[in-house]
């Protein structure tokens, strides 16, 4: 039970963006509550033992290039609440037939030499970015209407090579199928056909973090960002309260503000009727994307790649070649379901033994993208993709557990029909999310903010949606200070 009857601030969630958001206010010491429905925090970053006892899977988000670049993450303490990062000696490994496959290292020269032939094109492509990636980042990670901009000529020339589709910008850069591949397969998190106009962003962005900060993943796994997270902000006076569904504004505390970390289905249904019928109309018309379908699995020993780089990689890209990727993804975005998905695997404990029992046996996560709110089950499609570059791996399969896009949007609501992004990157939606507005994360109502990943920056572990909801309170509602004071709480910058 909440320990105050009052609070200036209270937050609907507790994913990295709520719990983002409540840590932004009780730094300046609001008094602050996070009411998150379920019986452990985390929202898409927890983990849990999904398959046998012992091994600790993470049940949504794994790997976390954003994360580790988080100005928000990054000017916090969480290092003191028990949140590691931990670096696979090779970020990403693309495999193809004949055991062969690209890599996607740290270094920028390392990959470079890699990519053979293709290595001076690619270095052009991505090393302006990563020599100041510490100012893309940030400028990536601001709202789109932020004036004045940051690092303008930076992100003139990201936005300019931005506008292009993955498949036209590694076509038109690129000329082995090695490089072609890697790109499309980093640009494919963006969940559209490769062949969309700003597609191109997602595979410069997640390339461009691997050399400036790595794809690291949490130790012990995703919910220690979250735990870390809330601990930091339990010292600092903030209140956190499992188990408590709202169903209505009119089921929390007092409050000056309230920030809502969910989706704009779950405000409508939460605040709907106090919203104005046009705001409705707009949150009515917001655009949900493609559904994921998801594996957990248990193993006997380490999956038996064919490319040895993929043996020390975190995360391994399954699809094949560019036209192979493009085929995948275009079919889903048609409501069909891929007959050879694109397969995104993460193979945590090969670097983090902490999540395993021991004895060599490992934990491996992986999904692919299917038409939203379907039911099929893509388990045969997705181990056979698998099994395609790593002979006799069903054979090391102890147990598994999977999660249909229908399962993940009851597992967690925010994800409508398995939309793990909290909404489509298509067209401007990739900016101006939930609505097109100077201030986003405001509503209408009087105190009322949506801080969910359906608000800028979008889709990622950064908290940088609450972080910026949470400026955007303490604008308005709040200027005038705390009246409800934290304990503990101090004056800090913010990043």
């Amino acid at each position: 039970m909440p320990a105050r009857d009052e609070y200036d601030a209270v937050v609907i969630g507790s994913g990295p963006n709520g719990l983002g958001a409540a840590v932004t206010l009780a730094r300046r010491g609001f008094s602050v509550l996070v009411l998150e429905a379920a019986d452990t925090i985390g929202g898409g970053s927890r983990t849990a033992e999904l398959t046998l006892p012992g091994f600790r899977s993470d049940v949504c988000s794994a790997v976390h290039p954003l994360g580790a670049s988080s100005p928000l993450f990054r000017s916090l303490p969480l290092h003191e609440h028990g949140l590691e990062w931990v670096h696979p000696e090779i970020c990403l490994a693309h495999p193809f037939d004949g055991g062969t496959a690209a890599e996607l290292r740290h270094s920028l020269e390392a990959t470079v030499r890699g990519l053979g032939r293709d290595g001076v094109a690619y270095e052009r492509l991505m090393g302006p970015f990563v020599r100041d990636w510490n100012k893309l980042v940030r400028g990536v990670l601001y709202p789109m209407m932020r004036i004045p901009p940051p690092h303008p000529f930076l992100m003139a020339r990201f936005g300019l090579l931005s506008l292009f589709s993955a498949a036209g910008l590694s076509r038109a850069v690129f000329r082995t199928q090695e490089a072609r591949a890697l790109f499309a397969g980093m640009a494919a998190h963006a969940i559209l056909p490769l062949d969309r106009p700003l597609t191109a962003s997602f595979g410069l962005l997640l390339g461009a973090a691997a050399h400036g900060a790595g794809w690291p993943v949490a130790k012990g796994g995703s919910q220690a960002i979250a735990d870390a997270l809330a601990s930091y902000l339990r010292s600092l006076g903030g209140e956190v309260v499992t188990n408590t569904r709202v169903r209505s504004l009119d089921e929390i505390p007092p409050s000056r503000v309230v920030l809502c970390d969910i989706a704009p289905k779950q405000l409508l249904q939460v605040a709907g009727d106090r919203l104005p019928r046009s705001y409705v109309r707009k949150l009515e018309k917001y655009r949900y994307g493609l559904g994921v379908f998801k594996i957990d699995w248990a193993l006997s020993g380490p999956i038996p790649w064919q490319a040895e780089a993929c043996h020390r990689a975190g995360t391994v890209h399954v699809g094949g070649t560019l036209p192979e990727i493009e085929a995948a993804e275009r079919a889903a975005a048609n409501g069909r379901i891929p007959e050879r998905p694109y397969v995104l695997v993460s193979q945590q404990s090969l670097f983090d033994p902490t999540r395993v029992p021991g004895d060599g046996r490992q934990v491996a996560w992986a999904y692919c993208h299917v038409p939203p709110g379907t039911t099929h089950d893509m388990t045969a499609a997705i181990e056979a993709q698998i099994e395609r570059f790593a002979p006799g791996f069903r054979e090391r399969i102890l147990a598994r557990r999977t999660m249909s896009p229908v399962e993940l949007e009851a597992y967690n609501p925010n994800y409508v029909a398995g939309d793990i992004a909290s909404g489509s990157h298509a067209g401007t939606q990739l900016f101006f999310r939930p609505t097109f507005s100077l201030d986003p994360y405001r509503t209408p109502v009087k105190g009322l903010y949506l801080c969910s990943a359906s608000t800028p920056p979008g889709a990622g572990v950064h908290g940088m949606c609450g972080y910026w909801a949470a400026r955007s309170a303490m604008r308005h509602e709040l200027r005038d200070g705390p009246r409800t004071v934290a304990a503990e709480a101090s004056a800090v910058t913010g990043p």
